[in-house]
């Protein structure tokens, strides 16, 4: 039989993938903590928690047990009419944890469709209560929140969404609480919502921005009389150092966004949380009020569940104390590249550290996603036993919690290295 490789090469499409350049892909066989384990017998550490997902680690046991339980008792009916009990308690766990407010949850399957879900929810709130000429969003500059129209179109331009153009919605865009307040007042009585992603910003370059602008965002748009969406899909459950990144701010929005994590990385889900207000818009006689969204596998029993075991752990080990550690060992571990002359800039936090290199300008693109600095470093990493994904000549580390102080020592010294000792081309 031909091997993992070759099998997949015959019938495969793989993501954000060019397929004709691309390395052959790394053929997992299995996954522990925070190891993956190849075909080929090589051991791998998953330094970005496999895209951002994998808090936990893998194969957890009481992950596992509550996704073996849940299977054997309801694997999933529809949500349109039904509802079932692991749908209900991570509603009611949600809730009682998320920034106050936020009471009123929407399940879906990804973080782009949660994105999707909180526009359309936006755009309907304010027709259903007879203000249809809100219909401007405001979004920043360098935003990513997905590959849904809707969720690209809120997105920057970029390689991302330029074969697309024709088909996205325009959208106002700022960089700075001074802009957002000259957009807001330029836009007074039209604007349906600002969207943010709340402390990082993660596939626009891992842009980290200071507690104050989520601060002020809050109040403008409480003075303006707009709704605030918070992205958390990437931030939340624990990334930043707080179980929300919009607790580094003390705010709550209006609608927060919630998928990758959310379920340990284990299943597809998405939680797109309202308050009650914008909830409450949606309620009448009149049926095209109703918010007519939904998905074949929304709120799906086995997801939930696992989702309901992963906010257990966090209510019974120390699990943002991990975080908390994994920082302070990246501040101190990649702290000491900040000088290296091919580094242009170094940022830490929570469970996130970030090595910006200095572009290669004999690079034909030199700079942002395409620059050929990410592959070679991919490269060069891999062949080290560190799967990490870098963002062109953004390079980020991003472990599973249960990743230990030496494995983390270790990592470091890899990328260490390997900045030092790689050139693109």
């Amino acid at each position: 039989m031909a091997d993992l490789i070759q099998r997949d090469r015959a019938h495969l499409w793989h993501p954000y993938t060019q397929m004709q350049t691309a390395p052959a892909p790394l053929p997992v066989v299995r996954a522990e903590g925070v190891y993956l384990y190849t075909e080929d017998g090589r051991k791998i550490l998953d330094g970005i928690s496999s895209w951002w997902v994998n808090i936990h680690g893998h194969a957890h046991p009481a992950l596992n047990a509550a996704l073996a339980e849940q299977a054997g008792r309801l694997e999933h009916v529809m949500f349109a009419g039904c509802t079932h009990p692991p749908a209900v308690e991570l509603a009611e766990r949600l809730t009682a944890i998320l920034p106050a407010g936020l009471t009123r949850v929407f399940y879906s399957d990804n973080g782009s469709t949660a994105v999707e879900v909180a526009l359309k929810m936006a755009w309907q709130y304010w027709r259903n209560r007879g203000q249809s000429q809100r219909t401007t969003f405001i979004a920043l500059q360098h935003a990513y929140h997905g590959d849904t129209l809707g969720a690209m179109s809120i997105s920057a331009p970029s390689v991302f969404t330029d074969a697309f153009l024709p088909m996205l919605f325009p959208v106002e865009r700022v960089d700075s609480a001074a802009a957002l307040e000259a957009q807001l007042r330029v836009g007074a009585g039209t604007v349906a919502a600002v969207i943010v992603e709340p402390m990082i910003q993660a596939a626009g370059g891992m842009i980290m921005w200071p507690a104050e602008f989520l601060a002020s965002a809050r109040r403008l748009c409480d003075e303006h009389g707009t709704l605030l969406i918070a992205d958390e899909v990437f931030t939340g459950f624990g990334r930043t150092g707080r179980m929300f990144a919009c607790e580094h701010a003390a705010m709550a929005p209006d609608i927060i966004c919630l998928s990758k994590a959310l379920t340990g990385g284990y299943l597809p889900l998405g939680a797109t949380v309202a308050t009650e207000r914008i909830y409450e818009a949606f309620l009448s006689d009149d049926r095209t009020k109703t918010f007519f969204h939904g998905h074949s596998f929304t709120a799906n029993p086995l997801a939930c569940a696992v989702a309901i075991a992963s906010l257990e752990l966090f209510a019974t080990a120390d699990v943002l104390g991990r975080v908390h550690r994994i920082e302070r060992q990246l501040q101190q571990g990649l702290g000491a590249l900040r000088d290296h002359p091919r580094v242009g800039d170094v940022r830490v936090l929570g469970g996130v550290g970030v090595v910006e290199l200095v572009p290669e300008t004999a690079t034909r693109s030199a700079g942002g996603y395409l620059d050929a600095l990410g592959p070679t470093l991919a490269v060069a990493l891999l062949d080290r036993g560190l799967l990490l994904r870098p963002l062109g000549n953004i390079l980020y580390f991003m472990p599973p919690y249960v990743i230990t102080e030496g494995e983390v020592d270790w990592a470091i010294g890899q990328i260490r290295d390997v900045v030092a000792t790689t050139r693109s081309g």
